[in-house]
């Protein structure tokens, strides 16, 4: 007798379909814990000066809108990569692409506290930036292919919950460290710390089991490819929703910074550089909105999480610190569960191209970084924290419009008991109809 008989109603040389890695099982948990840590080494470089633009800025003699150049450029050389990455993903595989791309990153991370000016400084960044970008136009195409349906919204969840804590990590670690010595030695010590979380993933992300090969598309098969996503309403909003809102949410968070550091506040820099800490919030948000989206769907977690962000800003808008603090929690949180499932969401909505989906949310959500996270600036310096902060609440709800009105609210969301019973019958959300779950 076989030590593995075949199942029922196959012929023995057949092998049933690969459904992916359930939750609970011992390669899903490797898949979390290796993308968790390939998110801190990736957010903590590249928002590793953000903790550190006041001292940047005074070391260099330059402006707060110049500063945050270190940011922009970096989040400008991710976002023109990843769909570069997606393409060489499909050749040569996700982990291998994702391997390269962090292995490069951290050798750059490590050579940028030599930058003999600014000019050098910003390019190293750019470059940076480049190599990070193989990191988050992978990780979902990654995960929609290794893990089981029914938990991918999960597992996106987690993975946003990654990047949390890693941009959390990378500025807790720059602040201190810059007040105390410079922020060259800020740099450094985020560039280790990046290091040590890229050898923790390339231990443990597991082989690849559901990734095929794509044969080579040529120019014109790429542009088809992306054209396609382009044009699908569904996706197009979701891209829309990412420019806008992670756009508005670096900005809030590279000139807060100099806003606590003014008057009436003067904090300094150690103190700034705990407001990271509200990151935390984001970490627990983004995975409880996965949850959520089993009875409520994806758009109205979504969208909630939206108005999350718009109610926190409103409360920056004080003069009482610890409202203030308050806020910045609820706004994080509220950015972070909208973004875990617009990410998710996007590897979802196509059949075929999830790679270059899933890029394209992140061109437009890194481009919205460095453009309005820089532009930001330019408000805050003529007009103050008020304005800005103001700008910032208008795209958020033009975001929240956006997808509200390209995804409406379908009959299945209605009732929540109907929504019970179909998931006691048909087991987790990604399984059901389209047509009841977004």
């Amino acid at each position: 007798m076989p030590k593995n008989p075949p199942l029922p109603g196959l012929p023995a040389t057949a092998h049933p379909p690969w459904t992916g890695h359930s939750k609970g099982s011992r390669a899903y948990g490797k898949i979390i814990a290796g993308l968790g840590f390939a998110g801190v080494a990736t957010f903590a470089q590249l928002y590793s000066t953000q903790a550190i633009l006041p001292l940047m800025a005074a070391d260099l003699e330059i402006t707060a809108a110049e500063a945050a150049l270190t940011i922009s450029l970096a989040t400008v050389g991710l976002a023109v990569t990843v769909l570069p990455w997606s393409f060489l993903a499909d050749r040569i595989g996700r982990v291998r692409a994702m391997a390269l791309a962090i292995s490069a990153a951290t050798v750059l991370g490590l050579i940028v506290p030599l930058a003999g000016s600014f000019g050098m400084l910003l390019g190293l960044r750019l470059l940076e930036g480049m190599a990070l970008g193989g990191i988050p136009a992978v990780a979902i195409a990654y995960l929609n292919e290794e893990v089981n349906k029914a938990h991918t919204a999960l597992a996106a969840g987690s993975y946003i919950a990654g990047t949390t804590l890693g941009g959390l990590a990378g500025r807790l670690v720059a602040g201190p460290a810059g007040e105390l010595w410079g922020w060259r030695a800020a740099a450094l010590a985020v560039s280790l710390l990046a290091t040590t979380a890229a050898l923790l993933f390339l231990i443990l992300v597991p082989k690849a089991r559901g990734f095929t090969p794509a044969t080579a598309t040529g120019l014109r098969g790429a542009v088809a490819i992306i054209t396609s996503h382009v044009r699908t309403p569904k996706l197009l909003a979701l891209y829309v929703q990412a420019f806008l809102m992670m756009g508005g949410f670096v900005a809030v968070y590279n000139y807060l910074g100099f806003h606590l550091s003014a008057e009436p506040f003067s904090l300094p820099a150690t103190f700034i550089s705990l407001i990271f800490l509200a990151y935390l919030s984001g970490t627990v948000s983004s995975r409880w909105a996965a949850g959520l989206t089993q009875r409520f769907g994806r758009r109205n977690v979504l969208l909630a999480g939206i108005l999350l962000m718009v109610l926190g800003l409103a409360l920056t808008l004080t003069q009482l610190l610890a409202v203030i603090l308050a806020g910045l929690l609820v706004f994080t949180a509220g950015f972070f569960a909208a973004h875990s499932i617009g990410a998710g969401w996007t590897g979802n909505i196509p059949a075929t191209g999830r790679a270059q989906a899933a890029s394209l949310y992140n061109l437009a959500y890194y481009v919205g970084s460095s453009v309005i996270g820089w532009a930001g600036g330019l408000v805050f310096q003529s007009l103050g924290w008020t304005p800005m902060a103001l700008a910032v609440m208008v795209l958020a709800c033009l975001a929240g419009v956006t997808v509200a009105v390209v995804h409406p609210r379908q009959e299945g969301q209605r009732g929540f008991g109907r929504w019970r019973t179909r998931k006691r019958r048909y087991g987790e959300l990604n399984d059901l109809p389209a047509k009841g779950c977004i």
